[in-house]
C-alpha cells in the first residue's frame, strides 16, 4: 500500500499549478492557472508591466505601463505612459484584415522593447477596440481580431486569444472611472468620496458613477444590465454605467443631420455646402441661407436625442436609458475627451492647463456666439485652433455638447463640472483615459490570483502538518 507522508500534498498542489495549464489549454480553467503560475514568476521582480492597445474609430495606440506589487504606478524612462498612436484606425481597414493588423506591428514591436527581456513572457498584452470596430459589423471585426490575434502570437510578451476583443461601452465607461480615481487617489475610498465620469468620444458617450448598495439593489431589471461590481483597493464599488453608441461627437454629427432629412441644416456656419462621411455612409450638410442658427440648431439636436423615446423605468436621461438614480457619486462629475478638447478650443477653459473648471452654462454662451459667425473664415480667425475639417461643425458641437449635459444627461445649467485632459500624480501629468484603468484591473486580478494561491497554499500546509 502507498503510504503518503505529509509534505506530498502541499508539493502535489503545486505540481498541479504547474501541470494543469498544458492538460486543459485555453479553457477557462487553463487560462485561470496560467495566470496563476505567470504571476507568480512576476513577483520575484517586484515589478509589473502591462501593455495596452486601444483601437479607437480614429486611431491606435499603445500604451505601456509599469506597476509595483502595491498597485501603484511606476514611471519608465522616466514617464508614467510610454505610448504611440498610428492612423487611421483598424476600421478603417474593413475589407483588408491583414493590412488592419500590419498597421499596428510599430506600435507592438515599441511596446516589447520597451518591456525587459526577463519580463517579457510575464506582461500580459491586451486589445481593446471600441465604438469604431463595433460599428462596421461582427463579420468584419472578427476578420480584423483574428489578423491582430495572430500578430500578438507571434511576439514574445504573454497573450490570450480573449485579450484582443471588442470591448462593450460598459467596460471602456468602467475603466475610465476606474483611471480617474486611481489618478485622483478616491479608489479604496468609500462611493460617496469617489468621482463621476462623462467621457464622449467620437462614436459614443459613456457615464459612469458609483453608487450605493442600496441603490443598486433596486436597480431596474430590464433586461439591460447597468450595475457592475468591482472589488478595488480593498474596497468593493457598486458601478453604475451606460454606454450610448451613435452619441458621440462624430456619430451625433450624423444623426442630426439625419434630422433634417437631407435640407438645409441650421447647425451648419454659412455658406457650406458638402458632404459629412461617417462610418462608410455619406450625409448632405448644408447650410440655410441665412446661416447656422442656435435656436433652430437646437430643436435638431433635441430631436437626435430622442428625448421622447419610451422610458420603461423611472428617471429616463435620453433615447429611454435610466440614469442611475443620481447621488453622491455623481456629485463630482469630470468631462473627458472631446468634452476637453472642444472646451479648450473655444476658450471656454485654458488650452495649456490640461484641466479646468466650467458649467453647462459656458458651453451655451459660447454656443450662442458661435453659432452667429458668418463664415468658415471668421470661425477660424476667432478659434485658431480648431482644425479646417471641423470648421463647418463648430455650431453643431457646441450646440450638442450644451444639450446633451442638460436636456440629456439633466445637468442644471450652473452645475460646475471639471474638464480634464491630464491628472496631476505625484510629478507627473498622466492622461485620462480607459487604457490605465483596464491595466489597474488587469494587475488587480492577478494580485487578487496570487492572494488565493498563498491563501489554499497556507490552508494545504496547515491541514497537513497536523
Amino acid at each position: 500500500m502507498l503510504m503518503l507522508t505529509k509534505p506530498f500534498f502541499p508539493r502535489l498542489f503545486l505540481v498541479l499549478l504547474l501541470v494543469l495549464p498544458c492538460l486543459f489549454g485555453n479553457g477557462a480553467l487553463g487560462r485561470k492557472i496560467t495566470l496563476v503560475t505567470r504571476e507568480v514568476r512576476t513577483q520575484n521582480s517586484g515589478e509589473i508591466y502591462v501593455v495596452i492597445f486601444d483601437a479607437g474609430s480614429s486611431g491606435t495606440r499603445v500604451h505601456v505601463f509599469r506597476f509595483d506589487e502595491n498597485i501603484d504606478i511606476l514611471p519608465i524612462n522616466g514617464e508614467l505612459d510610454v505610448e504611440a498612436k498610428v492612423i487611421p484606425g483598424l476600421s478603417s481597414y474593413a475589407e483588408n484584415p491583414k493590412e488592419a493588423a500590419s498597421s499596428i506591428a510599430p506600435l507592438l514591436e515599441k511596446a516589447v522593447n520597451t518591456v525587459p527581456v526577463k519580463l517579457r513572457l510575464q506582461t500580459p498584452v491586451k486589445l481593446g477596440a471600441t465604438a469604431g470596430l463595433r460599428l462596421i459589423g461582427e463579420e468584419k471585426s472578427e476578420k480584423i481580431l483574428h489578423a491582430v490575434q495572430i500578430l500578438f502570437s507571434n511576439r514574445s510578451l504573454w497573450y490570450e486569444n480573449n485579450w484582443v476583443d471588442v470591448i462593450s461601452g460598459t467596460e471602456e465607461g468602467t475603466y475610465m472611472w476606474v483611471t480617474m480615481n486611481y489618478l485622483l487617489g478616491h479608489l479604496g475610498k468609500e462611493y460617496s468620496k469617489t468621482v463621476g465620469v462623462v467621457d464622449l468620444g467620437g462614436a459614443s458617450v459613456q457615464m459612469a458613477y458609483a453608487i450605493s448598495a442600496e441603490a443598486a439593489a433596486n436597480a431596474p431589471t430590464t433586461g439591460e444590465e447597468y450595475i457592475t461590481k468591482h472589488h478595488l483597493r480593498g474596497t468593493n464599488y457598486n458601478l453604475y454605467v451606460h454606454s450610448y453608441l451613435r452619441y458621440g461627437q462624430e456619430a451625433a454629427r450624423a444623426e442630426i443631420l439625419k434630422s433634417t432629412n437631407d435640407s438645409v441644416n441650421y447647425c451648419i456656419l454659412n455658406g457650406y455646402s458638402g458632404k459629412y462621411e461617417y462610418n462608410g455612409a455619406l450625409y448632405n450638410a448644408r447650410s440655410s441661407s441665412s446661416g447656422s442658427n442656435y435656436e433652430k440648431c437646437r430643436e435638431n439636436v433635441l430631436e437626435a436625442l430622442n428625448l421622447n423615446a419610451k422610458c420603461e423605468v423611472q428617471n429616463c436621461t435620453f433615447n429611454g436609458v435610466w440614469n442611475g438614480g443620481g447621488g453622491a457619486g455623481q456629485d463630482k462629475l469630470y468631462l473627458a475627451t472631446v468634452f476637453y478638447y472642444r472646451a479648450a478650443d473655444f476658450n471656454i477653459i485654458d488650452s495649456k492647463a490640461g484641466i479646468g473648471e466650467a458649467t453647462p452654462a459656458d458651453f451655451k454662451r459660447a454656443a450662442v456666439v458661435t453659432c452667429a459667425l458668418k463664415s468658415e473664415e471668421e470661425a477660424s480667425t476667432k478659434y485658431p485652433n480648431v482644425w479646417t475639417s471641423n470648421l463647418p461643425f463648430v455650431c453643431m458641437d457646441l450646440v450638442y455638447q450644451y444639450t446633451l449635459l442638460t436636456s440629456g444627461f439633466g445637468l442644471d445649467d450652473k452645475k460646475s463640472v471639471t474638464l480634464i485632459d491630464k491628472v496631476k500624480y505625484g510629478d507627473f501629468y498622466p492622461e485620462a483615459s480607459w487604457p490605465l484603468g483596464s491595466a489597474i484591473q488587469t494587475v488587480s486580478a492577478m494580485s487578487s490570483t496570487k492572494q488565493e494561491v498563498k491563501n489554499m497554499y497556507r490552508f494545504w500546509s496547515h491541514a497537513y502538518a497536523e
